[in-house]
């Protein structure tokens, strides 16, 4: 059985919270099964944007719940650019969900939400 996403989001927004970063969800989806995508800015006019990992990710032996990959695997990038791209992806799929985290030291705690 699949966790929803509306259940996932709210529990990364307070994880997210708790460890002393400000997360919020920008724009609310699909509360079944909405793609999930997050942004994280580190305030300084740089940003990343993490989303669903490649269905061959889902392929392998163990698959976690919910799997992400930054589309900008070189790291952090100009806020506009991420912008940019959510623009795209919105577009591709209204059904999106979009959480969006501050924190300047750049963590994005999705590691902890795979465990």
């Amino acid at each position: 059985m699949r966790l929803k996403s509306t259940i996932w989001v709210a529990a990364y927004v307070r994880r997210c919270n708790n460890e002393g970063s400000f997360a919020v969800v920008r724009r609310r989806g699909a509360e079944e099964a909405g793609a999930i995508f997050v942004k994280i800015s580190k305030l300084d006019g740089t940003a990343v944007l993490f989303g669903p990992a490649p269905q061959s990710a889902f392929d392998a032996p163990r698959p976690a719940e919910h799997l992400f990959t930054s589309f900008f695997p070189q790291g952090f990038v100009p806020e506009a650019d991420v912008e940019a791209k959510i623009a795209r992806e919105q577009k591709f799929d209204p059904d999106l969900w979009l959480v969006e985290v501050e924190d300047r030291a750049g963590r994005n705690f999705l590691n902890l939400a795979q465990t």
